[in-house]
Parts: structure tokens; C-alpha cells; sequence
């Protein structure tokens, strides 16, 4: 099994799509940790993950291999534009070997790069605590949670966090 050192990060490519989808698909079809609606179509959701510049989406690869993938942009249009965001997703048999670090180190590094003041994560499932524990890490605080905003399929309602990194 390989780990995150041997992840390479760049731009995602048209031809990256057939295997980014199923990484989509399945975090999705979850409901665990994307507010996204789980009967979404292959082209809402490559609608909703690729990116237009100014923003970017990125692939993290083994080999030939698509493990993870992450879009990232401006958070908010006009005057919260100075404010980026980004999301993350990885495919399952990747999980917990530094991938999503990886590609969450990379959105920090390209949003300072591109000048903006911070990164904000509009909607962390609280129960996500792997992605709440990264983040954490890698200096993030927990502005705020929307108490039951989130419908979890087993553990029912939980929060959804506000996090916030300045640079």
C-alpha cells in the first residue's frame, strides 16, 4: 500500500472524470460526511466539483491511479472574495493515509499563493472526526456549529461546523 509521499497533486484533467466519479458517487451515496444530495447525477455532480479559473479542482494520483480529488476557490463573490474554501474527498480504500492531508495541504499552500486572507469551511459534519481532527491540525479553529443541520443516515441529526484558518 502506498502512502501520501508517493500521492502526486496536480490539476484535474477531463480524462481524470471516469475515475473521480466513482469516488464522488460513493461519498455521496454515504451521507455521512457531504451535504450533497445522494441522488445526484454524474453531471450535477461534475458540475458542482470542477472548478472554473479562478478556482481550481486537483487530483491527488498513485501511478495511474485518481485516490482523492479537491476543488477550491473563493468562498464568497465582491467583498468576502478575499476569503477562500475548499473540499476534499477520498476514495475509501485510501482513507487514513495521508491523502486528504496531502491535497488539504495543497489547498492552503494555493490559496495563500493566490493571495487570499484565510480558508473557510462552510459546512464539516461534526461527527466527520477525522476530517475535523486534520483540520484541526493543520490550523484550523471550529468558529461555530449549526446545532441538527446535518442528516446523518445512522446517528440522525448532528452539527455542522464552521472552521476557519487565517493565513
Amino acid at each position: 500500500m502506498a502512502d501520501a509521499h508517493a500521492v502526486e497533486i496536480r490539476a484535474f484533467a477531463g480524462s481524470d472524470w471516469p475515475q473521480v466519479w466513482p469516488i464522488i458517487g460513493e461519498v455521496v451515496r454515504r451521507q455521512e460526511t457531504f451535504p450533497y444530495d445522494p441522488a445526484m447525477s454524474e453531471e450535477q455532480a461534475q458540475s458542482i466539483w470542477v472548478e472554473q479559473p479562478p478556482g481550481l479542482t486537483v487530483v491527488a494520483v498513485e501511478g495511474d491511479r485518481v485516490v482523492g480529488t479537491a476543488k477550491m476557490g473563493t468562498n464568497r463573490p465582491g467583498p468576502g472574495s478575499h476569503v477562500s474554501t475548499a473540499s476534499f474527498m477520498v476514495a475509501a480504500d485510501a482513507r487514513g493515509r495521508g491523502v486528504g492531508a496531502a491535497l488539504c495541504e495543497y489547498a492552503l499552500r494555493w490559496a495563500r499563493d493566490h493571495g487570499y486572507a484565510g480558508m473557510q469551511f462552510n459546512a464539516v459534519v461534526e461527527t466527520n472526526r477525522a476530517a475535523v481532527a486534520l483540520y484541526r491540525r493543520l490550523g484550523f479553529v471550529v468558529i461555530g456549529t449549526v446545532p441538527g443541520a446535518f442528516e446523518h443516515p445512522t446517528l440522525g441529526r448532528v452539527g455542522l461546523h464552521l472552521m476557519y484558518r487565517q493565513f
